[in-house]
């Protein structure tokens, strides 16, 4: 595996634990280092960056004690991706309120410029961003 490629995804996702990356600012990194997306298993606290090649590369994240909750709430998990984007709360607060609102994890497509919220029950809820 490309040791830059470790290092970007590895600074990815420290970047958004500790604040110093916004939600754009990963996307810049993961596009100019030629990669297509990130799965986060909130569940496994775990992050695998994706390369066109097929090849992966994971990263642990900062484990949240907030059980993922039995009911998906798509409004609930909207009103947080806001707060995010308004840089109302950090990361960890976000995995706390997504969880309590049923997310087990999401997908971000760089190519589809989309992020898939899903919950327990593979119930989703799709934000889309620009180019």
């Amino acid at each position: 595996m490309n040791v830059h490629l470790k290092s970007v995804a590895e600074a990815c996702t420290k970047g958004s634990e500790d604040g110093s990356l916004t939600f754009p600012g990963v996307l810049g990194k993961l596009i100019e280092a030629g990669m297509e997306g990130y799965y986060a298993d909130l569940r496994r606290a775990t992050r695998v960056y994706y390369l066109p090649s097929g090849e992966s590369i994971e990263t642990g994240c900062e484990s949240v004690d907030v059980p993922v909750a039995e009911i998906f709430e798509p409004a609930a998990v909207e009103a947080a991706v806001r707060q995010s984007q308004a840089n109302a709360h950090t990361y960890k607060d976000f995995c706390k309120k997504v969880m309590a609102a049923g997310c087990a994890g999401y997908l971000v497509s760089l190519p589809g410029r989309r992020v898939v919220y899903f919950g327990r029950t593979a119930e989703t809820h799709v934000e889309h961003f620009p180019a």
